[in-house]
C-alpha cells in the first residue's frame, strides 16, 4: 500500500471516527470511488492511533475508573457496553452484507436527520444529569451505528441529546463508551488475521505516518466535537451527510 494511501486512511480514520459523519461510511465511499481499502492490519493500527487519542483527552477519567472500578461513570460504561454487544451479534449478518455499500445512501441520511433534531431538541430543553437510561439509551444507539454511514460518535450523542442529557456529559460519555467497543474491534480483527494466516505486507514508513496522522487528527477531532455538541451546533455536519448520501447514491 503506498504512503499516500494509507496517510490517507489515517486522516479518515482520525477525523470520521470521532465527528458525527462514519469512519466506515467513508471508507466504503472511497473504496466505490477510488478502489482505496485498507487491510486487517492497517484496520488494526489505526485503531490503535484512534483508542490512543481517547486515552490522551480522557486519561482522567479513565485514571478515575481504573481506581474506581464501581463508580457511577464506570457502571454507566459497563451498561451502555452490554446493550451494544447483543445488538452487533444479532444484526452481524446484516452488517456483513451493509459493508457492500447496500444501505449507506440511507444511513448518511438517517444520520443528517439525527443531528438536526437532536440540535433542535438541545437549544429547546435543558439537559438532565446524566443517569443510568441514557447510558442503555447511548449503548443501544451505539450497536444500530455499526452500519457504515451511522456516525458512532453522532448516533450515540444524539440519542442523549433526544432523551435530554446534558450535552457536556453526552459528549464525553460516546467517547468514553467508543474504548470498549474499539478494543473488542481490534481482538476481532486480531482473531481474523490468525485464522486466515495472514502475511502481513505493508509500507513501514506509511503506516507510521498513517498512525501519527489519525492520533494527532482524533484528538483534535474529539476537541472539536465536544466543544460542538456543547452549541448544539451540527448544521453543517446534516448538510455534509445529505450531500454525502447524494452521491452514493449515484455511485454505489
Amino acid at each position: 500500500m503506498e504512503v499516500a494511501v494509507l496517510c490517507l486512511l489515517g486522516f479518515v480514520q482520525g477525523l470520521c471516527e470521532f465527528l458525527p459523519v462514519s469512519s466506515s461510511g467513508h471508507l466504503v465511499l472511497l473504496s466505490s470511488l477510488f478502489g482505496v481499502e485498507d487491510s486487517l492490519f492497517v484496520s488494526i493500527i489505526l485503531h490503535v492511533a484512534t483508542l490512543l487519542a481517547v486515552v490522551i483527552v480522557f486519561r482522567k477519567d479513565i485514571w478515575q475508573m481504573v481506581r474506581h472500578p464501581f463508580s457511577e461513570q464506570a457502571i454507566n460504561l459497563y451498561i451502555a457496553t452490554i446493550p451494544t454487544c447483543i445488538i452487533v451479534l444479532i444484526l452481524m449478518p446484516l452488517v456483513n452484507i451493509s459493508f457492500g455499500g447496500s444501505f449507506l445512501a440511507i444511513s448518511f441520511l438517517l444520520s443528517a436527520i439525527l443531528l438536526i433534531f437532536s440540535s433542535r431538541q438541545a437549544r429547546k430543553v435543558p439537559g438532565q444529569a446524566f443517569t443510568k437510561k441514557h447510558a442503555i439509551i447511548m449503548g443501544v444507539a451505539q450497536g444500530f451505528a455499526v452500519f457504515p454511514g451511522l456516525s458512532r460518535s453522532g448516533t450515540t450523542i444524539c440519542a442523549g441529546l433526544l432523551c435530554g442529557g446534558d450535552k457536556k456529559e453526552c459528549a464525553k460519555f460516546s467517547f468514553l463508551m467508543s474504548l470498549p467497543i474499539i478494543v473488542l474491534s481490534l481482538l476481532m480483527e486480531i482473531y481474523n488475521i490468525a485464522v486466515a494466516g495472514q502475511t502481513v505486507t505493508v509500507n513501514t514508513v506509511g503506516l507510521l505516518l498513517a498512525f501519527i496522522i489519525a492520533f494527532v487528527v482524533g484528538v483534535l477531532s474529539i476537541k472539536v466535537m465536544i466543544k460542538l455538541t456543547e452549541k448544539a451546533n451540527f448544521k453543517w455536519f446534516a448538510i455534509y451527510l445529505i450531500l454525502l448520501s447524494i452521491i452514493s447514491l449515484i455511485v454505489i
